[in-house]
């Protein structure tokens, strides 16, 4: 442990078991030091935590919060503010949801519900938790927002569909919130992974196929892991990472600079 994160509070949302990227992410958190509270969905998934937590030995909140709900969302930043002596310095928007039957076949098929439940999901929330975490993060001197996107938000990924349209907002998101809190030192970016056999991830149809492409095609020749992605998360909300905002950084092994 190199303390690189020592007496920093960081948020971590969206864990649901261990293959969560943003499970590693906390896991790497935790080593250099870092303050960790969890924010998850429902109690299922709060009891799922527990667990990871008692398995690794890590001591932290885990608070309940609908993100899609602004008044959750507040009172959610008003217990981070109690615990953590009114300062933040950084969360991990690790949440995005589409149903399932969005997920397969043609995307001119999307259904507006569908539409709307994937774009204020996978990215209203990031504007929500944002706008909330503000004075938080203000308290703080800034600090770090980094979120988790996909390939499939500027190429065609069969059966991504109308997650693929999200992600293209997400990244816009992070564009435009670099923006508007650059002035106050608080950075913004994203992590576009390569495909990782996530709980969500099992939803996408042909998950295992795009898996074995990057692993095939990719000048690293091999998947990437959840861990991997997780580091390159630490490193966007550490002081390392002080100069970048608004990028979208790649974690694919590769594979999105190949010109199939």
């Amino acid at each position: 442990m190199s303390d690189l994160m020592q007496g920093k509070t960081v948020l971590v949302t969206g864990v649901r078991n261990e293959r969560s990227i943003a499970w590693h992410a906390a896991v790497a958190l935790n080593r250099e030091g870092a303050n960790v509270i969890f924010s998850v969905y429902a109690e299922r998934e709060q009891a799922s935590v527990t667990r990871l937590l008692d398995s690794a030995g890590i001591s932290a909140p885990i608070l309940l919060c609908d993100a899609t709900n602004e008044e959750q969302v507040q009172r959610m930043m008003g217990e981070i503010g109690e615990i953590s002596g009114g300062k933040l310095s950084g969360f991990i928007h690790s949440m995005a949801f589409a149903n399932k039957d969005e997920l397969t076949g043609e995307y001119i098929a999307t259904s507006q519900d569908g539409f709307n439940i994937a774009n204020v999901s996978s990215v209203y929330t990031l504007i929500t938790l944002s706008k909330a975490a503000r004075p938080l993060l203000n308290a703080a001197g800034g600090g770090s927002i980094v979120t988790l996107t996909y390939l499939g938000a500027e190429r065609v990924i069969p059966n991504y569909n109308i997650m693929g349209v999200a992600k293209a907002g997400l990244e816009a998101s992070v564009r435009y919130l670099a923006y508007d809190l650059g002035k106050e030192n608080i950075r913004v970016n994203s992590v576009s992974a390569g495909p990782i056999r996530t709980l969500a991830a099992r939803a996408i149809a042909g998950m295992d196929a795009m898996v074995k492409e990057v692993a095939e095609k990719s000048p690293l020749k091999r998947e990437v892991t959840p861990a991997e992605v997780g580091d390159t998360v630490l490193f966007l909300l550490s002081d390392w990472a002080r100069g970048i905002t608004g990028e979208t950084i790649y974690v694919d092994c590769g594979y999105h600079i190949m010109g199939f």
